[in-house]
């Protein structure tokens, strides 16, 4: 599974990724997360919202949103 976070590097996009990586390390979750910044690259996702979280090339998710929301998404991936 690929994971991305895909934000510009505000406080808001760190804490989805700080938790995002701690969901995916409490569930033994098998991910490559990567935080994307490039502004070209997030664009091409098309999201008005930032951070968005995007799970195998598919947005899962925009804007904040708890651990719980987390989990759900990463677990029920397609």
């Amino acid at each position: 599974m690929v994971i991305k976070i895909l934000g510009t590097g505000c406080s808001k996009c760190k804490a989805l990724y700080a938790a995002v990586e701690k969901v995916v390390k409490e569930n033994g979750i098998n991910a490559e997360l990567i935080k994307e910044e490039d502004l070209e690259k997030i664009m091409s996702y098309h999201v008005m919202t930032l951070p968005a979280l995007v799970v195998n090339e598919k947005v899962v998710a925009r804007g904040v949103i708890s651990e719980s929301e987390i989990k759900k998404a990463l677990t029920t991936v397609e």
